[in-house]
């Protein structure tokens, strides 16, 4: 029996992928928003895409503030985005 992948949402443009191939965007514990890189941290996630343009119509749309329930400042969503498109480069690289 193949083993299970598990598939999650993007909140950009709301194609369900593997968990592996989407960056996720958590609200600690303590109200903080921050990447998770490894996937593991504690607290409510979000999943998007690694292109800039799924981040950008989730940044429109106000739906990574609806799935983290928190109202996220316009200087941490600069913040993220310019994570983001650095990953989004790196990823590029490695391909």
């Amino acid at each position: 029996m193949p083993k299970k992948i598990p598939l999650r949402v993007c909140t950009g443009c709301g194609e369900a992928k593997p968990k592996k191939e989407l960056i996720r965007i958590l609200r600690t514990p303590e109200g903080e928003v921050v990447v998770d890189a490894t996937g593991k941290k504690n607290g409510r996630g979000a999943y998007i895409c690694c292109r800039a343009e799924c981040f950008r119509k989730a940044r429109k749309s106000k739906a990574l503030e609806r799935s983290l329930k928190v109202e996220i400042p316009q200087e941490l969503l600069d913040t993220l985005e310019k994570e983001l498109v650095s990953l989004e480069s790196g990823n590029a690289k490695n391909i």
